[in-house]
């Protein structure tokens, strides 16, 4: 065997799906075996690939082992002559494997490999060469001299960025993400350390690598996506905790215990560092807001109170503690308004807005008519603090919105226009896919593989994309993985990199269309909303709907038996339904590829169209329909309109290789 691929996933499913269909691919033409050991995934990963992907060899544990468990695991009974470790959340170019498997062994002194690596945006990811985090490596990368000083040999050794991204080079620390052992090196380093349960794994044992005289490298010969971040939130306050304690790991094992204290007293330093910065952000995000609310209206009373004096009174007839203290609490009661009403959630909602202003201008003219005479001052400046509040506080997000400040994008549904890259039949499978998301994007038209295409909706080819985004005005393009090559898709990314553009894959087959542009992200994907069905409360309403139809059925079964021809049946049936076996609803037997598990049926949707003749499509259509938007209203109109049938013998749906359909 010459591969050995390993794969570590943890509730990534969509993630999973179109790493393993590029796997696949990549390792056509070479002797290999896919592992991939789930770490106790809730979202169904591991049917999934049972289904889809039957030659991987699943590893299913019961609790998360850790990321340096679950590797072990699959290293110790795989046969390759080369282990890679490859992240789950990565998509690899066809020819990835060969590229990789023939520069090692062309390079006897390799023990271990890393590839060029981008986001989900075309973006290069510095992480894809690194250094070795000694402590004054660790100390420019914690305070933020790495960053500032990139090109610097001194303060860039974290993640090499004084060396060129596109050239072959000697590397200290290979990423976890795609890393390409020797198993010759392994046996001599041994496995990775399980004290690192996420994080510093990887460092750990490149270090190793280096220590038992081998090199790594870092080659951009090959390019893969990673999408960063999936499985956790990078700019938690845990991840810093686990991270950082993973280096304090790591320097206690092969520091000085000089060296370690004093890399050990960093990683606390920045741990509280980071944590203080995390609080004041969290707080800053709060109220910057609110005070740039407050002193907006304060200002406009600020200008416009010497203009009312003078229209209607008098300079100075309205006493000092007025400014000081009386618009003050006019201002934390319109705050308080638009707090409750909303108006502070993001993205931007200006009805809110409004809808809190006025909520405060109510509450303070109650106020006003329940206070004492000497501090009614004006109910007319109220409702020009008011007037001036509803002018002035909107165009402040106007504003803040047209210079495209993050968090103040307005809730407006604008959809984005999408162009689908891919061959006729995949296109509209997408298509039909994107109609029954959440998202309903309006998309422009296709763009095809050849020059061949043709109709209304055919934009251009391929190799036109930047002219097709530009004068379209595209804002994401979905890419067929069923028609395009992951190499042919990550070029595109990389060459349209430069531009103000998203980017998703479809893999064939499948219900979601993968993408992510932020590594603190993992929701931008379209995903069909298919799991309302398995919600918690759904599954009680279910169950209780069952329960009571199945009670109220052999209640009445003195008079409802007459009405039936299998008598025996309909007992039988409400005996199975009670004791959670069966259920009165289920899915239209046919394709249940991807829906949630429920139990078998004694009726289905597809009997509200009792005068139809359903094609599989549209049998497919309704079977979605009721798994992602489930009701027991549904459940009723169908028992209901279909009482004589309730002695039907239970519908056979083909049940996913290894589950009970039975279980939810």
């Amino acid at each position: 065997m010459k591969l050995s691929v390993i794969i570590v996933n943890y509730n990534v499913k969509p993630f999973l799906e179109q790493c393993l269909y590029s796997v696949m691919k990549a390792a056509e033409k070479i002797d290999a075996e896919v592992f991939v050991v789930d770490n106790a995934s809730v979202d169904g990963s591991c049917p999934m690939v049972r289904e889809k992907f039957p030659s991987v060899r699943l590893l299913e544990n019961k609790t998360n082992t850790g990321f340096s468990a679950a590797n072990n695991q699959a290293i110790r009974i795989s046969s390759g002559e080369f282990i890679l470790l490859l992240n789950p959340d990565t998509v690899v170019e066809e020819d990835t494997f060969s590229q990789t498997l023939r520069f090692m062994e062309e390079h006897a002194d390799a023990g271990g490999l890393g590839v060029k690596m981008i986001d989900g945006k075309g973006k290069f990811l510095p992480e894809s060469k690194r250094g070795l985090p000694t402590p004054w490596v660790a100390f420019y990368k914690i305070f933020g001299l790495a960053k500032l000083f990139p090109r610097s040999r001194r303060f860039g050794k974290y993640h090499l960025s004084y060396l060129d991204e596109n050239s072959t080079c000697r590397v200290d620390v290979l990423c976890g993400a795609f890393m390409l052992l020797r198993r010759e090196v392994l046996d001599k380093t041994g496995l990775l350390d399980e004290a690192f349960f996420m994080y510093g794994e990887d460092i750990d044992l490149s270090y190793r690598i280096l220590q038992q005289g081998y090199n790594n490298y870092y080659f951009p010969g090959s390019t893969i996506i990673h999408y960063k971040g999936e499985s956790t939130k990078k700019e938690s306050l845990n991840y810093v905790k686990v991270f950082y304690n993973a280096m304090a790991i790591f320097a206690r094992k092969h520091f000085s215990s000089g060296n370690a204290r004093i890399f050990t007293l960093l990683i606390h330093l920045a741990i509280y560092f980071r944590a203080l910065m995390a609080i004041i952000q969290r707080l800053f995000r709060r109220i910057y807001l609110p005070l740039l609310d407050a002193l907006l209206i304060w200002a406009g009373f600020l200008l416009i109170l010497p203009f009312w004096e003078r229209i209607m009174f008098e300079p100075g007839y309205y006493p000092a503690i007025y400014l000081r203290w009386v618009v003050p609490a006019y201002i934390l009661c319109w705050l308080v308004g638009i707090q409750v009403s909303g108006g502070y959630r993001k993205p931007v909602n200006l009805l809110h807005l409004a809808r809190g202003i006025l909520w405060g201008t109510i509450a303070l003219l109650i106020a006003y008519s329940l206070i004492s005479e000497e501090f009614r001052f004006s109910r007319v400046m109220i409702l020009i603090g008011m007037a001036w509040a509803l002018l002035a506080l909107p165009m402040l997000r106007l504003l803040f919105n047209r210079m495209k400040i993050t968090g103040f994008e307005l809730d407006i549904e604008k959809p984005k226009r999408i162009a689908i890259a891919g061959d006729p039949p995949e296109t509209g499978r997408v298509r039909e896919l994107l109609t029954h998301s959440p998202v309903r994007p309006v998309v422009a038209g296709y763009v095809s593989l050849s020059p061949d295409g043709e109709g209304p909706d055919y934009l251009g080819t391929v190799d036109q994309l930047k002219e097709i985004i530009r004068v379209n005005r595209i804002e994401e393009i979905i890419f067929c993985s069923g028609n395009l090559s992951s190499g042919n898709i990550i070029r595109a990314m990389l060459d349209l990199s430069d531009l103000d553009v998203d980017y998703k894959i479809a893999p064939p087959e499948s219900l979601s269309i993968i993408g992510s542009n932020s590594i603190h992200t993992a929701g931008d994907l379209y995903l069909l909303n298919i799991n309302a069905i398995t919600r918690r409360n759904n599954r009680k309403a279910k169950r209780i709907f069952d329960i009571a139809v199945a009670t109220a059925l052999l209640l009445s079964s003195a008079v409802l038996v007459w009405f039936m021809k299998n008598k025996m049946q309909f007992f039988k049936n409400g005996l199975w339904v009670i004791s959670g076996k069966r259920s009165w609803v289920g899915y239209i037997p046919g394709n249940i590829e991807d829906l949630p598990v429920i139990r078998k049926g004694v009726l289905h949707p597809g009997m509200l169209f009792p005068a139809q003749s359903l094609e599989p499509t549209r049998i497919r259509q309704l079977n979605i329909l009721y798994a992602k938007d489930y009701r027991s209203w549904n459940d009723l109109e169908i028992v209901f309109r279909n009482w004589r049938k309730l002695d039907n013998e239970f519908h056979e749906i083909p049940s996913r290789p290894g589950q009970d359909l039975t279980d939810e």
